[in-house]
Order: structure tokens, then C-alpha cells, then sequence
């Protein structure tokens, strides 16, 4: 019996698919005849690599399912004109691109996938969804059962957790069985089932229209799975003209060392709807995590990976990164991890390969971070971003808002102190919160509706409230628009400021009694400070982490405490010093690298 599982778009095109990657290993390990298709590919190779990346990439508006609703549902698709279009203001050479792509490109690739002959000996279609993958899964799985009525279709991933899946297997005909949460073990279970002629709803986590077995618990040895295998992507890829040829070296590989969220776990963050099923926390060996590094470097001639955990486990800062710091691995590494990071752990992330980093950094202000539930203060996320620059990490972060419970103040605070932090990474993006389902915020939002743009994908008759995954509500107490303005204006100048060559820098050299600092954020401000005796002293408290004022009152006895509390409010006064509450944190990073 032959498998074949499908990535559609809009997966990003810049990776191969881990879940495809996983379960055709897997399978493999079962013996089963296990293929995989990265369909998503052979769109991106049509309308251009940048123009996919734009909807790929894209937050919101569902603008890459609105693309294959017509092929997905046929007459029923609410709307087959441009109702989305206008009422997103869509207008001119971007409008026109994304109707041709809808009237012409989709068709098209549909006909060319659906037409291959491979599929005449295809038993099991398997179709990965997460996010705006939905409906080109729906348009190819019903091409495929129109030419090949015998193929079984299954369909899984984060778009059909919980209720989602369950209106979908209920609604779509193209659907024959449904995986609800991790695969692992109901995969190579179902085929066996479907290769003996069983009833594959027996499967824990499998249901069909008429009958559905509740989920297994979630795999917990996680050290016992094999490492994924890529090689129908770069084959793909190389062969489309989207990589050069030995050009794998250039992808960062998705891998998997930890699942769930330990934080999560005790303190789920208020607008976070990840892990819906699954947040218990579960992670591989360090040795089981390098050998997998080793396996995949050797298999796919890469050096750059990309963890799709969605946090750190903590263990590996004296355990994985130290035995990656020893000289024979040379790896790139992405991860996530919490805000909370001290200078040597961010040292240790450093040494051992990490050079991208996505710390859940999403505000600089103390009680907004609060409201998230974050278990972070706003002086940790800035201590993060100071030692990543130092040690040269790159971070991904944004701030957001829009949480209920907020004040104007915390806005103004952040866009006043936004100037003095010129000489660190700026965020990626700044907006309003989005409503996710399983999130908390989701739990107690008033009048939330489905994002509006599910209205212009699926035909009447879907029950929206129950196979959406972003809504819109109302929030209490909704701050308007123009209280976020100056913190946007200040962000916006930040990112500018950090497009200067030379970078903006504050930096500072120490010595026993005197310090130095070189401060050229600002051109029309650029100069130096030279502090000696206590003065020295009480910056150097703050330096390493953020200080509590009792720490900082105990390093400068004798001075009485209204003597350092003077000293505190001149360096926040100049920029040189964060304040948060009873916290202090030195701003400026040491002129001598790699200490």
C-alpha cells in the first residue's frame, strides 16, 4: 500500500515540512511505502518565489485560502468574484496579480498535481494543514477523488485540533478520516489498520464521519522517533529552479528537540493558542538531539537548523550547548526560548550555535507583561536584547497591544524610553493582539466573531464559530488607536536608526574605581561619560543583570540609600539606565567582545 502526504500551500517555501518529513520516516520504520509531495513548491516555482512569500508569510486576512475557495468548493464558494479584494482595499497591480493567480495559476497546478500518473497506484492521500493550507488541501483532494475514487483521503495538523477537525470531516466530502493531535503513533497504526482492512475510527485519534476514537496521550519518548527525512524537497526544489543545485546549505532545516510548552504548562500566556492539545513538555536527550543535528547535516549537506520547538528546555544550557561549543560542531541554530535569559546564558546560547533567537519578547512595559501572564519584567526582556547584541545573536520580537486591563501610560512609558534603546535590535512588527482559540483571551473574550475574512472562503452551511481558528471580539476597555501612535512613530524610528551604517552603539570599558562609556546612539548627541569612585559603582551594580535597589544599596555601603537613588535617576535621566519599578539595568554593552 503506497502514501503519499501532501504540504499545499501556503507552507512556507523556504523550508520542507517537518510533519511531512516525520511521518514518512516514521511509516518508513513500519515498513510502509511512504512518499511525500511538497506541493506547496510547485506554486511558488509558478507565480514567483516573492510574490508566494508575501501570502505565505502574511498575518490575518485569509487571503491564501481565499485563493483556492473557488477550486475548493465549486458554486458554493461565497465568493467567487472579489468581495475580499474590496473590502481590503485591494487595488491596482497587487489586485490584479492575486485575481490572475486565482483564475489561472491555481487552476493550472491543480491540473498539473492531480494529472500526475503517480496517483493511479496511490491508496492514502495525506494532507497536512496548519493554517491558510486548508483549502488548496480541499481543491487537490477533490480533484484526486474525482479521477481516483478508491484514494483515501486523511487529513491532520494544528487547522483540525479539537472542534476544527470535527466541523471539517462533517462539512467537506473531499475528507474521508481526520488525525486529531500528535501523529506519531496513529499514523503507522492507521495504515496498518487501512492495509488490513479494519476500521481505521479503532485508531485512537482517527475519526470518520460517523464515528471518531478519542485521542492517544501525547508521545512522551521522544528520543525514540527518527530524524526526518527531506530529500523529496531539495529534489523538488533543485528541480523548479527555487534552490541552485547544492544549494541545500542555504535552508535553515527544521528539527525537533522538545514538545509542548513547560511555561505554558503553569502560566499560559493570554493570547497564545499553541500546544491546544499538547502542552505537556516533553524533549529529547542532549545526545539523542546532537546525533539528530549530525544525521540530518550528513543527509542534507546543511549546517543551519531551525528548532520548531516552542521553548527552550532549560537543561540544554549545561548540557547540549557546551558539548555543541566543543569545537566539532560548527552548527547555526534557531530557537525560542523565555525573556528571563541571564548574560551567561545567553553567552552559552552564543558558544554553542545559536544565532537567531525568538525570546516571546512582546512588550517593555513591566504590567503589560503582567497581563500576559509572561513571567518576565520589562528590564529582563531589555538585559535579553543588550547581552543577544553583545554576543551576537539575532532576535525576533515585536509589541503588542490591545490587552484588557492596559493603561495609556504603559504607551507612553515605552514610547518615552524607546529612544535610549537606538543601539539594540528593534522589533520586527508592532500591533494589536489577534484572538487565537485555545488562548485564554479566547476563553473570556466578549462578542468574538470569526475573523471576517473566513466569510469569503467557506460556503454557507459551515458552522464558522467552530472551525476558525483567529476571531475578532470586542475588548473591554479597548484603548482607541491614537494612544499606540507615539509608541509606533518611536518604533518606526527605531527600526530606521538601526538601518545606519555604523550601527548606533553604547558601550562601556571599567576598570577598578573608574568607568568609560562612548555614547553614539544619536549623531547629534553622540559623546563620552567618565565616572569614577561610587558614581562607577553603582552603573557596574546593574551591568551583568537587572539590580534590586536593596542589592545596589548593599554594594555601595556606606553611601546611604538617597545618595545611589540621586545617582539612578541622572543615569536615567541621560538614557543610560533602565528603570523598571524597583529594577535597574545598565543599557550600555562592553566595548571589549567575546568576555
Amino acid at each position: 500500500m503506497r502514501t503519499v502526504l501532501v504540504a499545499m500551500p501556503f507552507m512556507s517555501a523556504d523550508r520542507p515540512s517537518i510533519q511531512l518529513g516525520l511521518l514518512r520516516a516514521i511509516g518508513a520504520g513500519h515498513g510502509f511505502d511512504v512518499g511525500t509531495l511538497h506541493a506547496n513548491l510547485d506554486l511558488a516555482a509558478r507565480i514567483g518565489a516573492d510574490f508566494y512569500r508575501t501570502i505565505a508569510d502574511a498575518r490575518g486576512p485569509l487571503i491564501g485560502d481565499w485563493l483556492f475557495a473557488v477550486e475548493a468548493f465549486g458554486e458554493q464558494a461565497p465568493d467567487p468574484g472579489a468581495g475580499l479584494l474590496d473590502e481590503l482595499g485591494i487595488t491596482g497591480p497587487e489586485r490584479d496579480r492575486l485575481l490572475r493567480a486565482r483564475a489561472e495559476d491555481v487552476p493550472a497546478l491543480l491540473t498539473d498535481l492531480a494529472g500526475a500518473p503517480d496517483w493511479a497506484d496511490v491508496q492514502v492521500a495525506g494532507f497536512t494543514c496548519t493554517f491558510q493550507q486548508n483549502t488548496a488541501s480541499f481543491a487537490l483532494a477533490r480533484r484526486l477523488k474525482a479521477e481516483h475514487p478508491h484514494l483515501i483521503t486523511v487529513f491532520g495538523g494544528a487547522g483540525f485540533d479539537g472542534g476544527m477537525g470535527r466541523e471539517l470531516l462533517r462539512r467537506v466530502a473531499a475528507i474521508d478520516l481526520v488525525v486529531s493531535g500528535e501523529a506519531d503513533t496513529a499514523f503507522p497504526a492507521l495504515l496498518r489498520v487501512l492495509a488490513d482492512g479494519g476500521d481505521p475510527a479503532t485508531v485512537p485519534g482517527v475519526a470518520r464521519r460517523d464515528r471518531a476514537a478519542p485521542p492517544a496521550p501525547p508521545h512522551r519518548d521522544l528520543d525514540a522517533l527518527p530524524a526526518p527525512d527531506y530529500h523529496e524537497y531539495f529534489d523538488r526544489a533543485e528541480r523548479l529552479g527555487l534552490l541552485p543545485e547544492a544549494g541545500s546549505g542555504e535552508v535553515w532545516l527544521p528539527f525537533e528537540s522538545s514538545r509542548g510548552c513547560w511555561w505554558g504548562a503553569r502560566h499560559h500566556c493570554t493570547f497564545c493558542g499553541l500546544n491546544a492539545t499538547t502542552m505537556s513538555y516533553r524533549s529529547k536527550s542532549p545526545q539523542r538531539v546532537l546525533d539528530e543535528l549530525a544525521t540530518l547535516a550528513g543527509r542534507h549537506r546543511t549546517l543551519r537548523f531551525e528548532a520548531v520547538d516552542n521553548i527552550l528546555d532549560m537543561r540544554y544550557l549545561t548540557s547540549l550547548f557546551p558539548a555543541a561549543a566543543d569545537g566539532r560542531h560548527d552548527y547555526e541554530l534557531f530557537y525560542e526560548a523565555k525573556a528571563n535569559l541571564t548574560r551567561e546564558q545567553v553567552r552559552a546560547l552564543a558558544h554553542g550555535g545559536v544565532t537567531r533567537l525568538q525570546p516571546g519578547l512582546e512588550s517593555l512595559s513591566s504590567h503589560v507583561l503582567a497581563l500576559m501572564d509572561k513571567g518576565v519584567r520589562a528590564a529582563q526582556n531589555v538585559n535579553l536584547l543588550r547581552w543577544a547584541r553583545y554576543y551576537g545573536i539575532d532576535v525576533a520580537w515585536s509589541i503588542l497591544w490591545g490587552f484588557p486591563g492596559e493603561t495609556p501610560d504603559d504607551y507612553a512609558e515605552q514610547a518615552a524610553v524607546v529612544p535610549h534603546l537606538a543601539h539594540l535590535q528593534p522589533p520586527e512588527g508592532s500591533g494589536r493582539v489577534w484572538l487565537e482559540r485555545f488562548s485564554p483571551l479566547f476563553a473570556t473574550a466578549r462578542n468574538r466573531t470569526p475573523q471576517r475574512s473566513y466569510r469569503h472562503v467557506y460556503p454557507a452551511g459551515f458552522d464558522l464559530d467552530r472551525l476558525a481558528y483567529f476571531f475578532d471580539h470586542d475588548p473591554a476597555d479597548e484603548l482607541p488607536d491614537e494612544v499606540y501612535a507615539p509608541l509606533r512613530t518611536a518604533l518606526d524610528t527605531w527600526s530606521r536608526d538601526w538601518r545606519r551604517d555604523p550601527r548606533p552603539s553604547l558601550t562601556y570599558r571599567s576598570a577598578p574605581g573608574v568607568l568609560r562609556i562612548d555614547d553614539d546612539r544619536h549623531p547629534d548627541s553622540a559623546g563620552a561619560y567618565t565616572f569614577s569612585g561610587p558614581i562607577a559603582e553603582v552603573y557596574l551594580a546593574c551591568v551583568d543583570r537587572p539590580a534590586g535597589l536593596p542589592a545596589i544599596y548593599r554594594r555601595l555601603r556606606p553611601k546611604p540609600p538617597g545618595y545611589v537613588d540621586e545617582v539612578l535617576a541622572e543615569f536615567t535621566a541621560r538614557g543610560l539606565i533602565f528603570r523598571d519599578g524597583p529594577l535597574a539595568v545598565a543599557l550600555a554593552v562592553p566595548a571589549v567582545p567575546g568576555r
